[in-house]
């Protein structure tokens, strides 16, 4: 799990439990008599145990904490809240399940949101940048450039490396724009079309990112495991871009 602002987790909490002591709950499971900022306030603890249930891991999340995520929870339900039809709701057998279905379905709908639109980010750990500027003439350099622009394909570090990411890095984030224009550029020149696109997708170099679905029916591949094709498609990519480019290149860059 990433690090979290402990010390706001806590103030959070006990502005939500103060909250739900004061605020109106429903009489008998009517929830369409309660204004929307008492639907909102009784249904907080839902936006936490939605957000719990999302990974907080570099690869699932990206730069996003835990406190990260019930704020965007909070958000999807503040706005669910004031879509809700009172007279729908009025009808409903079972007010509270009803309610809690359409407001769970838009809570992670929006967490699940900034998830993608902050996962992925072309970023180099701070320590990968030192180590490959200080070796600029080892032939891994190529390699690790990559493998850590492209982090969402995971090679399992071993127990050095682990160490190493649990430092703190306080580098300045990259111009992402200049970095993607970049990665496209050398993209261009070696990878055939499918790879070109499968990659460029994934990480939405140049463009929203896409699920491996629809980028297989983007480029045509027609199979059930699709998903999976387009995974060895951009390691096959990702190890083409390792194999041809010249380190000269990488450092051009750096």
């Amino acid at each position: 799990m990433r690090k979290y602002n402990i010390a706001n987790y806590v103030r959070y909490k006990k502005e939500v439990e103060a909250s739900l002591k004061r605020v109106n709950k429903p009489i008998e499971g009517d929830y369409a008599h309660l204004t929307n900022e008492e639907i909102i306030i009784n249904f907080l603890p839902l936006v936490e145990t939605l957000a719990r249930k999302q990974s907080t891991s570099d690869q699932a999340s990206g730069v996003l904490s835990i406190n990260d995520l019930l704020q965007e929870g909070s958000l999807g339900l503040t706005a669910a809240v004031s879509k809700i039809d009172r007279e729908v709701l009025k009808q409903s057998d079972d007010q509270e399940k009803t309610i809690k279905s359409f407001l769970s379905k838009r809570i992670k709908g929006a967490i699940r949101r900034a998830v993608d639109i902050n996962r992925g980010d072309v970023r180099i750990p701070e320590h990968k940048l030192n180590e490959i500027r200080r070796n600029p003439k080892d032939e891994k350099m190529v390699s690790m450039f990559f493998n850590s622009v492209f982090s969402s394909i995971d090679a399992k570090p071993n127990n050095e490396e682990n160490m190493a990411y649990q430092v703190i890095d306080k580098s300045e984030p990259y111009n992402i724009a200049l970095l993607n224009t970049y990665l496209l550029s050398l993209m261009k020149i070696h990878l055939t079309p499918v790879q070109y696109d499968v990659l460029r997708m994934s990480y939405g170099l140049d463009c929203d990112k896409h699920s491996a679905n629809e980028i297989a029916a983007i480029v045509g591949i027609n199979v059930t495991t699709a998903h999976v094709r387009i995974s060895q498609i951009k390691r096959d990519a990702i190890q083409v871009l390792i194999d041809n480019v010249d380190s000269s290149q990488v450092l051009d860059y750096l």
